[in-house]
């Protein structure tokens, strides 16, 4: 595929890296590697088993600058359309590797997953070189899509996402100063853009769908991106450590714990956790005894009041993990989970400028809002952004 010779500026922010495995072909298993899927992928004659998830990499910011062929277009400012003609984004049913050479015996470095992307640099050969992460090398051009087609396929993988700059932020009914305002946000939260006008856009939080001035916001996009052979063994390191660490921090909670359930009645019990790990159980369990709680904007009273990611937080904290009080930060927290298929108790739920504690069967207790308080509620009530596990 012919690459347009025209490039512009591509800025690429907060992006979620993903990389597992080794080696693919076009006839690779159509199932996207998950928690505990194991994947029989084709690479020349040698069928080789994955079992990595890919969405448990963490995030990173990275900033691409790629200058235009003539002067008169550097001084336009360019259209997301034009940083997007300039991504490689893989098309394929597993992945594709990274290698450090035009050819298929260079070195691999790193993989794309599919839908997941890259910068565009240069074509040599039928193969792209790119920057993905913190990878720089080629991908085989026909398993990816660059230029023109590159567009649409970029904003529909991609989210778009408005992070607070500013103390507090009102989310209005509508994009007017005038208009009522419909719920507050705090400094950092990301939330996710449904749409933008001049000066506003569109949101999603816990209260419903209302506006924000663009003014307190910084917007990008998060896309997929590679990862290297050494990024993964440091990732997977990490998270053996946080386990490890977790589970040694809930073990001297854990005696109290078992005596505090122990002294709840079954009349009291008004939502069954099975499933997962007994400390994800204890969590779900601790956590259920407080629905009916006030909410308090900025709180962390499991008793007297509490926000979404203060809920979470105090929670946690009996167990002896430290989680900061933040929305984003949680998302970036213990290890990441492979959709709701997959969730178990325990585990944080993270959504647009929100996050709640899986209690299994489908549904999350959090703190919503202030007119709800603590509750219960279906985990896909809202779209999910990343569930991560701690225990």
């Amino acid at each position: 595929m012919a690459h347009k010779t025209k490039r512009t500026a591509v800025y690429l922010l907060t992006a979620t890296i993903a990389f597992t495995g080794m080696g693919m072909t076009a006839q690779a298993s159509s199932i996207l590697p998950g928690g505990g899927v194991s994947l029989a992928l084709e690479n020349g004659n040698k069928l080789e088993d994955v079992t990595e998830d890919k969405s448990s990499l963490p995030i990173q910011s990275i900033i691409e600058s790629i200058p235009l062929a003539n002067s008169d277009a550097a001084q336009a400012e360019p259209t997301e359309e034009d940083m997007f003609r300039n991504l490689v984004i893989a098309q394929v049913d597993s992945y594709v590797n990274v290698r450090s050479t035009s050819s298929e015996e260079g070195e691999i470095l790193g993989k794309l997953y599919d839908n997941s992307v890259g910068t565009f640099i240069s074509e040599e050969n039928g193969w792209y070189q790119i920057n993905s992460g913190s990878v720089t090398g080629y991908v085989k051009a026909e398993y990816c899509v660059t230029g023109d087609a590159a567009v649409e396929i970029a904003k529909q993988v991609g989210k778009r996402i408005a992070t607070v700059t500013t103390e507090t932020l009102y989310v209005r009914a509508e994009a007017s100063t005038e208009c009522d305002i419909i719920g507050m946000v705090p400094q950092a939260a990301d939330l996710l853009v449904m749409e933008e006008t001049e000066g506003w856009v569109k949101v999603d939080i816990e209260e419903g769908q209302g506006w924000i001035s663009t003014e307190y916001v910084s917007l990008h996009s998060e896309f997929v991106q590679a990862e290297s052979r050494e990024e993964e063994e440091r990732r997977l390191a990490k998270e053996e450590e946080e386990r490890r660490k977790a589970q040694a921090a809930a073990a001297a909670a854990q005696a109290a714990q078992a005596a505090a359930n122990a002294s709840t009645t079954q009349e009291e019990i008004t939502y069954a956790v099975s499933g997962g790990s007994e400390m994800g159980q204890a969590v779900a369990n601790y956590a259920l005894q407080f629905v009916g709680n006030p909410y308090v904007y900025g709180g962390t009273s499991l008793t007297n009041g509490a926000d979404c990611s203060g809920f979470v937080m105090s929670v946690y904290a009996n167990f002896g993990v430290s989680l900061p009080h933040s929305d984003a930060g949680d998302r970036t927290q213990g290890y990441g989970v492979d959709g709701l298929a997959n969730a178990q108790p325990g585990d944080i739920v993270c959504y647009s400028g929100h996050v709640g504690i899986y209690i299994g069967g489908g549904q999350i207790v959090h703190a919503s809002s202030s007119r709800t308080g603590i509750i219960v509620s279906n985990a896909g009530y809202r779209e999910i952004l990343a569930i991560r596990r701690i225990f």
